[in-house]
């Protein structure tokens, strides 16, 4: 089930960013310290009283061109209006209530979806008073809060969590595999869908941003069910929407969490861009299992060492995903497309994959004693024993007898020992450490 999404919408200079961050926490660390990921980002995982969400940051939303930035403040609430289960509006209780508050105000009220209204910058207690003029706003209650010092976010997020939609089980059965293909706009994901089910089910247009919504599509294969998740890249409202890239990301990232597989799609012709990085690594944040397809190879100029080439390109850019297997194909000739289930059914499998104890604490046992862990400050790690917690992606913990001495080179070396012996082809892994109690 795909998480209720959160918007933070407002001016400039209010504060979004800090708040976005506040709310996310260390959450989005997941990825940030590998090589070869973006800094750059407009989505977050938020959690509060057992909700987990999305948060999108529309602050982080560029526009193109010479708008004006009324214009550009305008189509970052449009944004997120459109994606966003409950909206917090942000204002600056310093400045009180500017034209281009009202205006973001008329757009909201417009939307028909929850908002939250925000005053931030209220550092204390003496700037209280200040939240009262924002009442005329009509939208309720407003929450005085401080990104610069934490406090009023958790009464801000007890309002939040009070809006969400009430979970619904999934549509589809634990014997359905569901992929979602994901990339930038104009790569080609409503043709491979048209491909792999054998009719055209999906427009498909050579304009960017034809696809206008996330469409669901069973079928079935060699006695495998799958449903298969086009995602719209970009919706085309004029030009300004077509400039807005990072729009793609909001759109895929619903798909994204509702996978088992999914399929990050690239432009072959066109080559690897910085949005491409951006798409991928949502997906692994998310933990689930990958599949680079390079799309319109019919289209490339090749001799016998192009694919190489483009493969090196492929690790270098995406070095956090190096699990992740890379299929040539065109969706527009079919070479190779039937390649694309068996290798769809193989990661789901992976990313399903459950070790039985013993056998997983052989195999650390043996990489311990091949390479034991260095010493730090004259202390060593000790690992006592391994267990693999859950799957999905597949998650390891490693009991020890102090957290803080496992270094992040020897945990990668732990990976990949573990993935020699197991595989995990095409499935993030995610291994922590927890210092063993003295009753375990």
């Amino acid at each position: 089930m795909a998480r209720p999404v959160v918007a933070i919408v407002g001016r400039p200079n209010v504060g979004k960013s800090t708040i976005f961050n506040r709310i996310i926490g260390d959450r989005l660390a997941i990825v940030e310290d590998m090589p070869g990921v973006t800094r750059d980002r407009l989505y977050g995982i938020g959690e509060w009283l057992e909700h987990q969400f999305s948060v999108i940051d529309t602050g982080g939303i560029e526009i193109d061109g010479d708008d004006a930035m009324l214009k550009s403040i305008r189509v970052q609430a449009e944004l997120a209006i459109e994606e966003a289960d409950v909206i917090i509006f942000m204002v600056d209780g310093k400045g009180g209530i500017t034209s281009s508050d009202s205006e973001v105000a008329e757009l909201l009220f417009r939307s028909k979806k929850p908002i939250v209204l925000a005053v931030n910058k209220i550092d204390n207690i003496k700037r209280q008073d200040d939240i009262y003029e924002f009442y005329s706003l009509g939208f309720g209650t407003p929450f005085g809060i401080s990104g610069s010092h934490g406090t009023g976010i958790g009464d801000l997020l007890d309002e939040v969590v009070q809006h969400f939609p009430d979970a619904t089980d999934d549509e589809y059965g634990e014997d359905v595999t569901r992929i979602a293909l994901i990339g930038r706009p104009n790569v080609g994901k409503s043709s491979l869908v048209n491909t792999i089910l054998g009719e055209d089910r999906v427009i498909v247009s050579d304009v960017a941003g034809t696809t206008r919504d996330a469409i669901d599509t069973p079928f079935e294969k060699d006695g495998q069910k799958y449903v298969v998740i086009d995602t719209a890249g970009m919706r085309k409202r004029g030009k300004v929407y077509e400039n807005t890239e990072k729009y793609s990301v909001m759109r895929a990232m619903k798909a994204i969490e509702r996978a088992d597989v999914v399929l990050v799609l690239i432009n072959g012709e066109e080559g690897i861009i910085e949005q491409d990085k951006h798409i991928a690594g949502y997906a692994h944040e998310a933990g689930k299992a990958a599949i680079f397809v390079v799309n319109k190879w019919d289209v490339v100029d090749k001799d016998e060492k192009t694919m190489q080439v483009f493969t090196q390109k492929i690790r270098d850019h995406f070095l956090f995903m190096s699990y992740a297997p890379i299929l040539f194909l065109s969706a527009k000739t079919k070479q190779r497309v039937h390649k694309l289930l068996p290798i769809v059914n193989q990661v789901a499998e992976q990313h399903a994959l459950r070790i039985q104890t013993h056998v997983l604490n052989d195999v650390i046992s043996d990489a311990v004693a091949i390479n034991p862990p260095p010493t730090d400050k004259g202390r060593r790690l000790r690992i006592n024993y391994a267990t693999q917690v859950a799957v999905k992606p597949p998650t390891i913990v490693l009991f020890v007898n102090d957290p803080e001495l496992m270094h992040f080179s020897y945990e990668r070396y732990l990976e990949n020992k573990v993935r020699a012996a197991f595989g995990f082809v095409g499935t993030p892994l995610r291994i922590f450490t927890r210092k063993k109690s003295d009753d375990e």
